[in-house]
């Protein structure tokens, strides 16, 4: 079920934990529409970027527990998620009063579902609302948001929900959107590969890329991947999307170990996932996601200068 956003700033302090790319532009999102924001992260450079823009920077993640009841959630993975929620020092380890933790993570479902388990005995709210978007959408509050919880959950977290999300979609219980999101981000990076070699086959035929991403942006072949990321970042040659081979190469990992986890066979996507995995040895983690399409199709590895 899809929420139009309605957004109201009635629910005090809120705290964000994780204040890299994402973390950092959803708390600036917040701090515009008249939230207050308080952060924490490990990085001093981080603490100092989101103090300049207006984010009260505590030393320790409990006083951040204690001054917010709404904690959002940025983290590189799911054993980060476990540290900061039921690790030593972590919030299930204070004596409070509920909390509602909203992880915008992308993390795997099982661990969220136990997550959930050991929050909610002791009264805190867990939801799960990874986000697609990138930096910008995290900036302009136009976020996509896939989320999982309960109804009584979702209600609670809509206001905060409604602040960053243009489009806000509540896919099931706790757990569900980290699977939705591992999804959708499965198929982002093997429409990639076949977008890649769409382009491939239409130059050997003579036809320009340009027209055929047009032609195919008009009829049902067409993808996010050739309306938005061919035309923005490949054929620009900008490759500044904020989202590296890193992260996609993780999300690749995380959507072949639920399929193992699940017994589900994906043979196109784990050949997709396999060559994810084998372009790091042409093209570093910390490289734009899209130059996955700068790999060669028959070989698989990076044109050189190009």
């Amino acid at each position: 079920m899809t929420q139009t956003p309605t957004h109201t700033n009635d629910t005090g302090t809120v705290g964000v934990i994780g204040l890299g790319n994402m973390g950092l532009g959803m708390a600036r999102t917040l701090l515009r529409e008249g939230h207050a924001v308080t952060g924490f992260d490990l990085s001093v450079e981080r603490q100092a970027d989101a103090a300049r823009d207006g984010v009260t920077i505590v030393a320790t993640q409990q006083e951040l527990f204690s001054a917010c009841e709404t904690i959002i959630l940025s983290l590189p993975t799911a054993r980060h998620v476990q540290t900061v929620l039921t690790g030593d020092n972590g919030l299930a380890s204070c004596d409070l009063a509920p909390r509602l933790i909203i992880d915008t993570t992308t993390s795997e479902p099982d661990v969220t579902r136990e997550l959930d388990a050991a929050l909610r005995v002791i009264g805190h709210v867990l939801i799960d609302a990874p986000v697609s978007g990138g930096p910008a959408g995290a900036n302009s509050g136009q976020l996509t948001m896939m989320v999982g919880g309960d109804d009584a959950g979702f209600a609670k977290a809509m206001p905060i929900l409604s602040v960053l999300g243009g489009k806000i979609t509540h896919v099931g219980p706790v757990g569900a959107g980290h699977a939705v999101k591992i999804i959708n981000n499965m198929l982002v990076a093997t429409h990639l590969l076949t977008m890649r070699e769409a382009v491939a086959l239409g130059k050997a035929a003579g036809v320009d890329t340009n027209y055929l991403i047009s032609a195919l942006n008009a009829g049902s072949g067409r993808s996010a991947v050739s309306e938005v990321n061919y035309p923005k970042w490949v054929l620009s040659g900008q490759f500044d999307s904020g989202f590296t081979m890193g992260l996609m190469r993780k999300d690749m990992r995380l959507a072949m170990d639920l399929a193992s986890q699940k017994d589900v066979a994906l043979p196109v996507s784990q050949l997709a996932g396999q060559i994810w995995q084998d372009s790091a040895a042409a093209l570093s983690d910390d490289m734009d996601f899209n130059r996955i399409t700068e790999l060669t199709a028959s070989t698989n590895t990076a044109k050189a200068g190009e």
